[in-house]
């Protein structure tokens, strides 16, 4: 069964921002592209980066993990360049009321 977790008021994440949350003993980043919400594993899957700290391309949503160049879909946790080869797991995210929740299970 999911479990819905609180992240923050949607005026709080506005386009560009990324926040990260703890759940479980999993960094999960919460990123707002272009004005749509996605939740990924803040974790690369080649060397265990922390991908919020990457830079955000809005015009594909795409992150790039900070230490080696890789690139991932938001949208799929796919990596869309190497070195990784292993998707990242990614989390269903939506909005009620004003407060962005987070599907996890």
């Amino acid at each position: 069964m999911p479990e819905s977790i609180d992240i923050c008021p949607v005026n709080e994440l506005p386009p560009g921002a990324m926040r990260v949350v703890e759940w479980d003993e999993l960094e999960i980043a919460v990123v707002n592209c272009a004005g749509t919400l996605y939740a990924i594993e803040d974790r690369c899957s080649h060397d265990d980066g922390p991908l919020a700290e990457g830079v955000l391309y809005e015009d594909d949503c795409t992150i790039e993990c900070p230490r080696h160049g890789s690139l991932f879909d938001l949208r799929t946790g796919a990596p869309k360049t190497l070195p990784a080869y292993e998707p990242i797991e990614t989390f269903p995210v939506r909005i009620d009321g004003d407060l962005i929740k987070l599907e996890v299970e």
